[in-house]
C-alpha cells in the first residue's frame, strides 16, 4: 500500500492514510517525560509525510497534549502548512480541584488541570479559543465535537436528550460559520459510539468522521460496514481510530479506557480472545500492531488510521505497517477460529 495522498472528503485537502494520534501528548494510561513527548513529535516530523496530520483534543490531558504541540512545533519552527491539526473540540480545561481529573478517571496521569464539557454554539467556540491559545496561535484545521455520544447518554431523561441534541446541533452551527469565515478547513465529529454518528448525521453534515473503538479486527458489526460505504458514497471521509482497544490486542492493562480485571467472566473471554489472535499473527510472523492497522485500513471507505505512541522509535513501523501488506492466508485463519465475522474486504 502506497502513502500516496487521499482525498479528504469533498474538502480539498489531501492527507497521508496514517494519522498520529496524540493521547500519549496528555498523559494517557502514563506520565510520559516531556523529552519522550518532543522526541516523538520531532520523529513525526523526520517523515517524508506532507502534511503531517495530528490528531489532538481538549480532553486529551486536558489540554496537555495541544499545550506540548504548540510549544514543540513552535520551538522546533515548524512552517504552518507542514502540519495539519485536528481538535476534537468539547472539553476545556478548569483548575484541578480534586487528587485526579474529574472525566475518565484513572486514564490520565501528572495532570496540572481537570477538564469539563462544553457542548453548546458559545461553549464550542470557547473550546476552539482555548484551543488556539493553547497551540500558540495555530489553528487547528480539522475540527469536531468530541464524543457527543457521551454527552447525550448523560441525558436523564427524554427530554434532557432532546435539549442536548440540540446543543449539539448548535455547536456545528458554531462550527460551520468558523468554516465558511476560512478559519478552519474541514468540520467533523468522533466518537466511540457510530450509532450516535449515524444519528446526528441526520441533522448536521460532516465532511468527514472519526470512529474509535468500533471497526475494529475485534469488533466490526456489518451494520457499521454499510454506514461506513454508505458515507464514502456521501464523498464523507472516514478516519479509524482506537484501532487496539485502548492497547488491549496489543498485550495491554486496559480495555476502551478501563482497567481489564482477569477474575472477571466477560473479560476473561477478552483476554481468550486476545490469546487466539495473537497466537495466528505469530503462526503467519506478522505482529498484533500490523494485523490490526491492516484490518482497520482495509474496508474501502477508510480514508486514514490515526495511530498513537509515547514511543519515537515506534513512528517508522507505524508507517511501515501501513504500506506493507499482510499475507491474506491470515484473513483466513482468523474466521476458521471465529475472530473475524463475514468481511467480504479482506
Amino acid at each position: 500500500m502506497s502513502l500516496e495522498l487521499r482525498s479528504f472528503g469533498q474538502t480539498g485537502l489531501r492527507i497521508p492514510p496514517v494519522i498520529f494520534g496524540a493521547t500519549s501528548l496528555g498523559n494517557l494510561f502514563r506520565a510520559v517525560p516531556e523529552a519522550e513527548k518532543a522526541a516523538t513529535i520531532e520523529a513525526w516530523l523526520a517523515t517524508d509525510l506532507h502534511p503531517i496530520v495530528i490528531d489532538s483534543a481538549g480532553k486529551y490531558g486536558a489540554g496537555l497534549s495541544l499545550e506540548v504541540i504548540g510549544r514543540e512545533l513552535e520551538r522546533l519552527g515548524v512552517a504552518e502548512d507542514r502540519v495539519l491539526i485536528s481538535n476534537k473540540l468539547a472539553w476545556r480545561r478548569v483548575p484541578l480541584t480534586h487528587s485526579e481529573p474529574t472525566f475518565e478517571p484513572g486514564a490520565w496521569f501528572g495532570l496540572q488541570h481537570d477538564a469539563v464539557q462544553d457542548i453548546s454554539y458559545d461553549g464550542i467556540l470557547r473550546c476552539w479559543q482555548e484551543g488556539t491559545e493553547l497551540l500558540r496561535g495555530r489553528k487547528a484545521q480539522l475540527v469536531s465535537v468530541h464524543d457527543p455520544d457521551e454527552y447525550l447518554a448523560a441525558a436523564r431523561d427524554a427530554d434532557e436528550r432532546i435539549s442536548r441534541i440540540q446543543n449539539v446541533v448548535d455547536a456545528y452551527r458554531a462550527l460551520r460559520e468558523l468554516q465558511a469565515a476560512g478559519q478552519v478547513a474541514a468540520v467533523g465529529v468522533g466518537a466511540k459510539d457510530w450509532k450516535t454518528i449515524q444519528e446526528l448525521s441526520r441533522d448536521c453534515d460532516f465532511d468527514w468522521v472519526m470512529f474509535a473503538n468500533s471497526f475494529t479486527l475485534m469488533h466490526h458489526p456489518a451494520a457499521l460496514a454499510e454506514f461506513m460505504a454508505q458515507l464514502a458514497k456521501r464523498q464523507v471521509a472516514v478516519i479509524n481510530s482506537a484501532l487496539f482497544h485502548g492497547g488491549f490486542l496489543l498485550g495491554g492493562d486496559f480495555f476502551d479506557y478501563r482497567p481489564v480485571d482477569p477474575a472477571d467472566a466477560g473479560d476473561a473471554e477478552l483476554i481468550a480472545w486476545r490469546s487466539r489472535f495473537q497466537s495466528i499473527c505469530a503462526e503467519f510472523k506478522v505482529t498484533p500492531f500490523h494485523a490490526g492497522v491492516a484490518f482497520g485500513l482495509a474496508h474501502p471507505a477508510v480514508t486514514a488510521v490515526a495511530l498513537s505512541t509515547s514511543r519515537a522509535e515506534r513512528v517508522q513501523n507505524q508507517i511501515d505497517c501501513v504500506s506493507t501488506p499482510v499475507p491474506p492466508q491470515m484473513w483466513d485463519a482468523f474466521r476458521q477460529q471465529g475472530l473475524l465475522d463475514n468481511c467480504d474486504f479482506v
